[in-house]
């Protein structure tokens, strides 16, 4: 997690704070402001142009350092090179040791790597193609297995035994069967900027729906649309990354998740939720249902810190309120009916 530097003081919550600095140029303490401007890094020895966030004077325009802004940039720079080299994110390779229940310890040593190389992936390092294209086979649970048949490993018999039944557990799992199948055919890109720099995961959007649908009594679903893009917005303002991977699109009550029919067409079908008409005071109200439970894991702690926050933020609001709000982004106002929402506007999020 990104810290807030000593020496300065927040007086925001959630975007980027405002800060006092003092200003040598000026001679005096100021209310610091953050800028966005083109900046050059080098990431394994390649140049990588960013939109780098600055803290500047707001009288002389001088640069002020700011530990945290530079730790978010690079954070940006990194996921760049990841996108254009096709790279797996931090959170995905985490997410592979995860599914199979292996510290990261153990799966250094189930690929015969050195003892720090997963928890150095896991932490930012850039990896190199020989291991990303390892962890992406291993990804799949059958080629798992057949990597446990077929190659000689430094971990212990209880310990793969135990692999063993995770790998068993993953492949007869029927929880999000639909979505599992469906998702790749219309879902898989490439990180990019459009969706925040994580591959789609519907796991992770189920949670996320589930989460508010159990959170906010009654809820709607035109409510539901706004909550999911500001959850993943904000997540992505705060970590460099979206929580589910989705693209955003610019509709007439403002942005949802880009064929979210589709989607919610497949969690029914995967009886995880389901959208219910009801006929309030002869109002049609689209309410969404919980059918099932959140699975465990399925959201970090920074993940469901967002989600908790964004829904205190929204709690008193009805879906004409929060389509409304929604209106006043700029990420919106600057898009066309039917655009991509691009996630470069999150650092303009209004909260």
């Amino acid at each position: 997690m990104l810290g807030i530097p000593r020496g300065c003081v927040c007086t925001g919550i959630g975007r980027w704070p405002s800060l006092r600095k003092y200003c040598e140029v000026c001679a005096k303490e100021v209310d610091a402001k953050v800028i966005t401007k083109k900046e050059i890094y080098e990431v394994c020895t390649e140049q990588v142009e960013v939109d780098a966030r600055v803290l500047v004077c707001p009288e002389c325009g001088e640069e002020f350092y700011c530990e945290e802004l530079d730790s978010v940039t690079l954070l940006h720079a990194y996921n760049k090179y990841r996108t254009k080299h096709k790279l797996l994110l931090p959170e995905e390779i985490k997410k592979i040791r995860e599914q199979y229940g292996l510290s990261q310890r153990s799966f250094a040593k189930l690929l015969n790597w050195g003892d720090k190389t997963i928890h150095r992936y896991e932490n930012g390092a850039i990896q190199d193609k020989a291991h990303n294209s390892l962890l992406l086979f291993l990804r799949t649970p059958e080629n798992m297995r057949a990597y446990l048949a077929e190659n000689e490993i430094l971990i212990d018999e209880r310990r793969k035994e135990k692999l063993l039944t995770a790998v068993e557990n993953l492949e007869h799992d029927c929880g999000y069967h639909t979505g599992k199948k469906i998702a790749p055919l219309f879902f898989t890109e490439m990180p990019s900027v459009e969706n925040g720099f994580k591959s789609f995961d519907y796991e992770k959007f189920c949670a996320m729906v589930l989460f508010f649908a159990k959170k906010c009594a009654g809820l709607q679903k035109v409510k539901l649309l706004k909550l999911l893009n500001y959850s993943d917005m904000v997540f992505y303002q705060k970590y460099g990354s979206s929580i589910s991977g989705a693209k955003y699109v610019h509709l007439t009550y403002g942005p949802v998740p880009q064929n979210y029919d589709m989607l919610f067409g497949m969690m029914e079908a995967d009886h995880i939720a389901h959208i219910e008409v009801v006929f309030d005071h002869g109002y049609e109200k689209h309410q969404v249902i919980p059918d099932s439970e959140i699975p465990q894991e399925a959201l970090t702690e920074a993940e469901l810190a967002v989600l908790e926050r964004i829904a205190d933020k929204f709690a008193d609001f009805g879906s004409a309120e929060i389509s409304n709000y929604s209106h006043q982004e700029k990420g919106y106002a600057l898009t066309k009916q039917g655009e991509v929402i691009s996630y470069s506007y999150a650092r303009d999020i209004r909260l």
